[in-house]
């Protein structure tokens, strides 16, 4: 499972996006720009979009993880979540599909 990690953590800039850093199952790590999040039946997600060596996005792909926060500990790092109910992810990507419209929408 994928989570935030305690080296990396969110890296933030005043002009820069924020990014996470992710440690893969297979043992590789990949920087992501957080593109979003946004909530959809009373639980959070995150749409992530993997940068390359540069900081560019890698492909069009983009990552959609649920997404938790200790409302606790403010400070404590977010957790990730995996989505392996394929018609909550289909919802998840949905509901993306949807702000990425939204923002076509703006821009016209």
């Amino acid at each position: 499972m994928s989570d935030f990690n305690d080296d990396n953590n969110f890296d933030k800039e005043l002009d820069e996006e924020m990014t996470v850093s992710l440690d893969l199952d297979d043992g590789s790590t990949v920087v992501c720009s957080i593109v979003t999040i946004f909530e959809l039946n009373d639980k959070d997600y995150i749409a992530l979009m993997p940068l390359d060596e540069e900081g560019n996005a890698a492909s069009e792909e983009v990552w959609i993880y649920g997404y938790k926060e200790n409302e606790e500990d403010p400070n404590e790092e977010p957790e990730l979540i995996y989505i392996d109910d394929e018609e909550e992810y289909e919802a998840a990507a949905d509901k993306f599909d949807e702000y990425l419209d939204s923002l076509d929408f703006e821009d016209q």
